[in-house]
């Protein structure tokens, strides 16, 4: 009989452990700091898409004007697993520029080695770029292959949920918006806070207005013109960057205005 019962003891432990660890698991992936789950009843995975294209009109990304929200990117850099993020209004679309952190798991679709950019081993050198063998930041940038943040790639390498819950945002914010658009390419995200820094220093929104469609048909609509930053491209705009403000520290204190 004292066999049954502890028998009996050891079965109510063991599903109790499984019922906990059920609960357990539920309750993190539909929570705000996981995006691996991608799973239908997932509360993130609901609602319409709300990103990437929704036609193939050739002209989609051929905007008239350009204005960056200050607003919105503050509201995107607040999710979990996003360190700092830069969102530009068009007349069509919102375009979101992301660098992602280790605060939420799952952000990316898949791993492997051809899907980083970053490695830490310059920062353990005492060096920020070991191809230059420099121990000097580049601030100029706000991410680069050195730094301790995450870039991808390929919007694709995103994890369709943290798009998914992005997009969401922005509309929430800007209900009229066409299509949104997102990336954490570490070129299209230091471009276009060459964007923003003119823009600080009071450059005219409608005279950037092709280089800056250059810049998002390259990456979101197969353009076949390479952009290039506007520091290289425009020598009037050459001194609008600030070499003494690091990229991340400048949106933080444009958050706060």
């Amino acid at each position: 009989m004292y066999i049954y019962r502890k028998m009996a003891l050891a079965l109510l432990t063991i599903l109790l452990g499984l019922i906990t660890g059920c609960n357990y698991k539920d309750h993190y992936q539909n929570s705000n700091q996981d995006y691996a789950s991608r799973a239908s009843n997932d509360p993130k995975m609901m609602g319409v898409r709300s990103y990437g294209s929704t036609n193939a009109h050739p002209n989609q990304h051929n905007n008239r004007y350009f204005e960056y929200s200050s607003a919105i990117s503050t509201k995107v850099a607040s999710l979990p697993g996003i360190n700092s993020a830069i969102v530009f209004l068009t007349d069509k679309n919102a375009y979101v520029g992301i660098v992602m952190d280790a605060t939420a798991t799952g952000t990316k679709a898949r791993g492997g080695a051809n899907t980083r950019e970053q490695h830490s081993g310059g920062s353990i050198m005492g060096r920020y770029d070991v191809a230059n063998e420099s121990p000097v930041e580049e601030n100029r940038k706000m991410i680069t292959p050195y730094t301790p943040y995450i870039s991808q790639k390929d919007s694709v390498n995103i994890s369709t949920e943290l798009r998914q819950v992005i997009g969401e945002r922005v509309r929430m914010a800007h209900p009229r918006v066409n299509e949104v658009h997102i990336s954490a390419n570490q070129e299209y995200v230091n471009q276009s806070f060459e964007f923003v820094k003119a823009i600080w220093s009071g450059d005219s929104n409608t005279a950037l207005i092709p280089e800056f469609n250059v810049l998002v048909q390259y990456f979101f609509g197969y353009g076949d013109q390479i952009p290039l930053p506007l520091y290289e491209t425009q020598s009037t705009r050459a001194n609008t960057s600030s070499p003494s403000l690091n990229g991340e520290e400048a949106l933080r204190r444009s958050y706060r205005q």
